[in-house]
């Protein structure tokens, strides 16, 4: 088959469901389809009308195997960026996608989706992203981000080699030398974590931001890819306590909860990190409804998780998904998840990981 070919055939495939979908007869799609093939015969490719792509985002949340707050897909705003061709333009468009999204805390999930195939490559792994240090007394910040960390300083960028410095925006255009942008302060939206029962946990300095936007995956929509396509949902509780603040590679802070709080570290049995963990996970929720920002626990994502899945089940379609990522890191054996089954085979539209500008793969859920 050749690439025309097969760019035609997933054309087919996707606009046949999408115009289903969005209550269009077989004639039209026919039509459409006819249209989009001699597109091709004569570019090569064929681009996607508004309503195409927008419902073509859509789909790709409500196709994402590894996320559970999918109950939500049709409500995504799409930003149309196509038109740009600037990195400067680029970088415009996705300071607008924080503000929208953040929205005073309200969080709103979205998307925006720049030129096709190799036109853009947003560097960061998330729009808003704590950077991390390596020094001769250790990691200083995120672990995770010593590598883009390391390329943005290379590019010319300094941070103040603090545990909760903002990383700048990275983008490059086609083969050209990226550019780094500083994100305005008053964009960022961020979380101080204190705890309803144990004010000592304030000792802990510990904050997040906000509104998690993904910025290194690419949407394919119908044999068309995105490579430039950040998109956002809202933090599951879990993602922050559980994993970002808890995980040993990462700020590894249940061992500093567990001393504030004067439970016994000597042994295993005390379950003195599962204890430690409830309670970073209790202060964040905590702290994010104190502040008036959109988060969301664990039973209630699983709960709303088991709603989408009915829902599904009227409209005809099959569930797919990836057990290991569905069930959450507290306490899965509660939640009807763990006790399902899924097929996970991948379902296009989705979202896919791309190799990193500056390195190897991030594997990470997509809207959590």
């Amino acid at each position: 088959m050749t690439n025309q070919e097969s760019i035609f055939q997933e054309a087919a495939d996707f606009i046949q469901t999408c115009f289903s979908e969005l209550g269009k007869s077989a004639g039209q799609a026919d039509i459409r389809l006819q249209e989009i093939h001699s597109e091709i015969k004569k570019r090569g490719t064929y681009t996607h009308t508004y309503e195409e792509l927008e419902h073509g985002a859509k789909m790709a949340w409500r196709n994402s195997n590894k996320c559970i707050g999918r109950l939500f897909w049709s409500s995504i705003t799409v930003f149309d960026e196509r038109k740009e061709n600037e990195a400067e333009k680029v970088k415009e468009a996705l300071f607008r996608h924080i503000s929208y999204a953040t929205n005073g805390g309200k969080i709103r999930p979205a998307i925006t989706i720049f030129r096709p195939e190799n036109s853009f490559r947003i560097w960061n792994h998330q729009l808003i992203r704590y950077a991390g240090y390596e020094t001769p007394h250790g990691t200083i910040g995120d672990p995770a981000s010593i590598a883009f960390t390391k390329a943005c300083q290379e590019l010319g960028w300094k941070g103040n080699e603090g545990n909760f410095d903002i990383l700048p925006l990275v983008i490059q255009h086609k083969e050209e030398t990226p550019k780094w942008y500083k994100i305005p302060e008053d964009l960022i939206l961020e979380v101080p974590i204190q705890h309803p029962a144990h004010p000592e946990l304030e000792e802990l300095n510990a904050k997040w931001y906000a509104v998690p936007i993904i910025s290194d995956m690419k949407l394919e929509i119908g044999g068309i890819r995105y490579n430039a396509a950040p998109f956002n949902g809202w933090y599951m509780e879990t993602e922050i306590g559980a994993r970002n603040f808890a995980d040993s590679s990462r700020y590894n802070l249940l061992p500093k909860t567990a001393e504030l709080l004067g439970y016994d570290t000597s042994r295993s049995a005390s379950l003195w990190k599962d204890k430690a963990l409830i309670d970073l996970n209790e202060a964040v929720l905590h702290s994010y409804k104190k502040a008036g920002v959109s988060i969301v626990d664990h039973h209630t994502a699983a709960s709303q998780f088991q709603l989408f899945e009915e829902k599904e089940a009227e409209s005809g379609r099959s569930i797919t998904g990836d057990w290991t990522w569905l069930i959450p890191p507290i306490s899965p054996a509660s939640t009807h998840i763990f006790h399902s089954k899924y097929d996970n085979r991948i379902v296009k539209p989705n979202f896919f990981y791309q190799e990193k500008a500056y390195g190897a793969e991030l594997k990470k859920c997509p809207f959590h």
